[in-house]
């Protein structure tokens, strides 16, 4: 468990980025930081490995203060992938995904065979392990990015925007994959973006800030979207438009979901419960 207790972080400069910000963080979930640029959800992110310390207040990891943990052992048991994936250019593929087991001392051949398994692991061919940075898709990279996160198999993963620079159809792979992963790895995992969509795809639970890390409103995605807190939750994640704002339409070819605009989004489709159940009230 991860527990932010009143942190507050102001730079050098006197930007306020984090006021009294207090949350916790429930083990073996998934939760989304979510909000605009300048709200502070990096800031939150980069504190928990040290990256950031806090101007005040204190973050836990199980209940000990990670200021009572040296930095560099710190960040070397946590994962952590950056939006660019962050890949040493000189390094092969395996090489890159092997790193922090190197420095954690791991043989070279042991470092490299457990590299190897977390390409399947993250779904790349076994032929790119000799590649080097530059010769792979921007999907790919990031892959090697999540590989490298997982290597030291940590409890807690961080990811800051990871998928914020590819494309829309590689986007949607490699949310797929995160969530395969999460059901295989059972990990921690604190992820951070600015879309409203991919924090409801992915998140157990969904923070929303606002400036300075403020918390408008937390909960799973069926909480939010059912119940949003203020007009500025309703705003933001689109409660009265588009794909939010869905209805049933009946045709004469049978009952379709529409958006706010008309379009089709789909059809309903009955599980077998709620066939037993329809069942049970009309034999009731």
């Amino acid at each position: 468990m991860i527990e932010f207790r009143s942190v507050s972080k102001t730079f050098p400069d006197g930007t306020r980025a984090v006021d009294d910000f207090s949350l916790v963080v429930p083990a073996r979930e998934t939760t989304v930081l979510v909000g605009s640029s300048g709200s502070g959800k990096t800031t939150l992110l980069r504190m928990i490995n040290r990256m950031v310390d806090p101007s005040e207040g204190a973050v836990e990891i199980d209940g000990e203060n990670v200021r009572d943990r040296d930095p560099v052992v710190l960040r070397r048991s946590i994962g952590y992938v950056m939006q660019n994936s962050g890949l040493m250019p000189h390094f092969t593929v395996l090489d890159n995904v092997a790193t922090v087991l190197r420095l954690d001392r791991v043989p070279r051949k042991e470092a490299q065979e457990r590299a190897r398994e977390l390409l399947d692991t993250v779904g790349l061919d076994q032929r790119l392990a000799d590649r080097y940075p530059s010769q792979l898709s921007g999907g790919q990279q990031q892959r090697v990015g999540v590989a490298r996160g997982l290597a030291a198999d940590p409890n807690i993963l961080l990811m800051d925007e990871p998928f914020g620079a590819v494309d829309p159809i590689v986007r949607t792979e490699l949310q797929q994959e995160l969530l395969r992963l999460q059901r295989e790895l059972d990990k921690t995992v604190v992820f951070v973006t600015h879309d409203i969509d991919e924090a409801f795809l992915l998140g157990d639970r969904v923070v929303i800030l606002d400036k300075a890390a403020r918390i408008v409103q937390q909960g799973t995605p069926e909480e939010i979207l059912t119940a949003p807190a203020d007009e500025f939750v309703a705003a933001f994640i689109g409660a009265d438009r588009g794909r939010r704002a869905l209805h049933l339409k009946r045709t004469p070819e049978g009952t379709v979901v529409v958006d706010a605009d008309g379009r089709a989004q789909g059809t309903l489709v009955q599980s077998p419960a709620d066939a037993v159940a329809m069942d049970a009230g009309t034999a009731g």
